[in-house]
C-alpha cells in the first residue's frame, strides 16, 4: 500500500467520496466513510439557503437556491402582499428545532426600514413577512433544522 502522503491532494470534494478511516470498536478494521454522513457530526443541522427576489404584486418570489440538504424539494409562493410560503414536499420543519435567518438583500430596496418576520413552522410550511411586496432583491433565508 502507498503512503497516505503519495496521493494526489483533490479539492473537489462530492458527498459521494469517501474518506478512510478506523473502525472505534475494532481498531484493527479500516472502513470507508461517506463524506455526506460525516457533514451530520460537524454541522448539527440541516441547511436550506437561498437569495430571494420578489417583484410585482401577485409573484411569489424567485429562489437561487445556494445550499439545499434537507432532502426536500421547497417550493415558494405568495399568499398575501409581502407575505410568502415556503412549502416543503415531505415533513423536514421540526417544532423548536427550526430557526430562521433572513433579510431583504438589497440595502437599496422599496422597504428598508422594515423588519422581516417568520412564523413558527407547520412541519411542511415556513410563512415570511416582508411588509410589503417587492422588498425582497436578492433576499438572503438560511432555514436551519436541528437534529
Amino acid at each position: 500500500m502507498a503512503r497516505i502522503t503519495t496521493y494526489a491532494t483533490d479539492t473537489n470534494i462530492s458527498e459521494l467520496d469517501k474518506l478512510v478511516g478506523t473502525d472505534a470498536d475494532d481498531a484493527s478494521k479500516t472502513k470507508n466513510f461517506l463524506i455526506s454522513t460525516l457533514a451530520d457530526y460537524f454541522v448539527p443541522y440541516q441547511i436550506y439557503a437561498a437569495l430571494l427576489t420578489q417583484t410585482g404584486s401577485a409573484n411569489p418570489p424567485v429562489a437561487t437556491i445556494l445550499q439545499n440538504n434537507t432532502g426536500a424539494t421547497i417550493a415558494w409562493t405568495r399568499t398575501g402582499a409581502g407575505t410568502y410560503t415556503a412549502t416543503a414536499n415531505s415533513i423536514i420543519f421540526t417544532a423548536n428545532k427550526t430557526a430562521v435567518i433572513i433579510n431583504q438583500g438589497d440595502e437599496d430596496s422599496v422597504a428598508s426600514d422594515k423588519n422581516i418576520k417568520w412564523a413558527s413552522p407547520t412541519t411542511s410550511t415556513i410563512t415570511i413577512d416582508a411588509g410589503a411586496d417587492g422588498v425582497l432583491t436578492g433576499g438572503f433565508i438560511e432555514i436551519r433544522v436541528y437534529a
